[in-house]
Protein backbone atom coordinates (compact mmCIF):
# COMPACT_ATOMS: atom_id res chain seq x y z
CA UNK A 1 0.00 0.00 0.00
CA UNK A 2 3.07 2.54 -0.95
CA UNK A 3 0.63 4.79 -2.89
CA UNK A 4 -1.69 5.18 0.11
CA UNK A 5 1.35 5.97 2.25
CA UNK A 6 2.96 8.27 -0.26
CA UNK A 7 -0.63 10.11 -0.49
CA UNK A 8 -0.46 10.34 3.53
CA UNK A 9 3.11 12.32 3.00
CA UNK A 10 1.79 14.46 0.55
CA UNK A 11 -0.85 15.72 2.81
CA UNK A 12 1.07 16.32 5.71
CA UNK A 13 3.60 18.42 3.78
CA UNK A 14 0.69 20.34 2.59
CA UNK A 15 -0.29 21.39 5.50
CA UNK A 16 3.10 22.10 6.69
CA UNK A 17 3.14 24.39 3.87
CA UNK A 18 0.42 25.78 4.46
CA UNK A 19 0.78 26.81 8.30
CA UNK A 20 4.07 28.38 6.78
CA UNK A 21 1.89 30.55 4.48
CA UNK A 22 0.36 31.56 6.96
CA UNK A 23 2.94 32.27 9.51
CA UNK A 24 4.65 34.48 6.23
CA UNK A 25 0.96 36.42 6.20
CA UNK A 26 0.92 36.93 9.68
CA UNK A 27 4.36 38.98 9.44
CA UNK A 28 3.12 40.77 6.55
CA UNK A 29 0.13 41.97 8.25
CA UNK A 30 2.52 43.13 11.34
CA UNK A 31 4.75 45.14 8.61
CA UNK A 32 1.46 46.78 7.41
CA UNK A 33 0.27 47.87 10.89
CA UNK A 34 3.96 48.80 11.45
CA UNK A 35 3.78 50.67 8.23
CA UNK A 36 0.21 52.20 9.42
CA UNK A 37 2.02 53.78 12.13
CA UNK A 38 4.50 54.93 10.31
CA UNK A 39 2.25 56.65 8.11
CA UNK A 40 0.09 58.29 10.45
CA UNK A 41 3.07 60.07 12.36
CA UNK A 42 4.05 61.48 8.95
CA UNK A 43 0.31 63.14 8.64
CA UNK A 44 -0.58 60.38 5.40
CA UNK A 45 -3.88 59.31 6.15
CA UNK A 46 -4.02 57.94 2.31
CA UNK A 47 -0.95 56.18 2.53
CA UNK A 48 -2.37 54.94 6.48
CA UNK A 49 -5.77 53.32 4.97
CA UNK A 50 -4.00 51.50 1.88
CA UNK A 51 -1.50 50.26 4.60
CA UNK A 52 -4.91 48.81 6.81
CA UNK A 53 -6.58 47.36 3.63
CA UNK A 54 -2.99 45.59 2.64
CA UNK A 55 -2.67 44.64 6.68
CA UNK A 56 -6.68 43.14 6.44
CA UNK A 57 -6.18 41.08 3.42
CA UNK A 58 -3.16 39.69 4.33
CA UNK A 59 -4.87 38.60 8.04
CA UNK A 60 -7.58 37.39 6.46
CA UNK A 61 -5.45 34.91 4.61
CA UNK A 62 -3.88 33.86 7.12
CA UNK A 63 -6.69 32.42 8.50
CA UNK A 64 -7.47 30.97 5.45
CA UNK A 65 -4.26 28.99 5.23
CA UNK A 66 -4.79 28.23 8.62
CA UNK A 67 -8.13 26.37 8.00
CA UNK A 68 -7.05 24.85 4.71
CA UNK A 69 -4.22 23.30 6.76
CA UNK A 70 -6.45 22.25 9.58
CA UNK A 71 -9.50 21.04 6.75
CA UNK A 72 -5.91 18.53 5.13
CA UNK A 73 -4.76 17.64 8.63
CA UNK A 74 -8.44 16.33 9.30
CA UNK A 75 -8.34 14.46 6.13
CA UNK A 76 -4.68 12.75 6.32
CA UNK A 77 -5.68 12.09 10.22
CA UNK A 78 -9.27 10.14 8.45
CA UNK A 79 -6.65 8.46 6.37
CA UNK A 80 -4.29 7.47 8.89
CA UNK A 81 -7.02 5.63 11.32
CA UNK A 82 -8.76 4.13 8.18
CA UNK A 83 -5.05 2.52 6.99
CA UNK A 84 -4.89 1.32 10.85
CA UNK A 85 -7.97 -0.18 10.91
CA UNK A 86 -7.87 -2.03 7.72
CA UNK A 87 -4.36 -3.16 8.86
CA UNK A 88 -5.75 -4.60 12.46
CA UNK A 89 -8.70 -6.14 10.71
CA UNK A 90 -6.19 -7.91 8.22
CA UNK A 91 -3.89 -8.98 11.09
CA UNK A 92 -7.15 -10.62 12.77
CA UNK A 93 -7.50 -12.61 9.78
CA UNK A 94 -10.21 -15.31 9.26
CA UNK A 95 -9.83 -15.57 13.82
CA UNK A 96 -12.86 -14.38 14.58
CA UNK A 97 -15.12 -16.27 12.20
CA UNK A 98 -16.61 -19.70 13.18
CA UNK A 99 -15.39 -22.91 11.29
Amino acid sequence: MPAMEDTLFQLRFCTKQLERESKRCEKEHALNKAKIKKALQQGNVEGARIYGENAIRKRNESLNFLRMAARVDGVSSRIKSAMAMKQVTKDMGPAGLPP
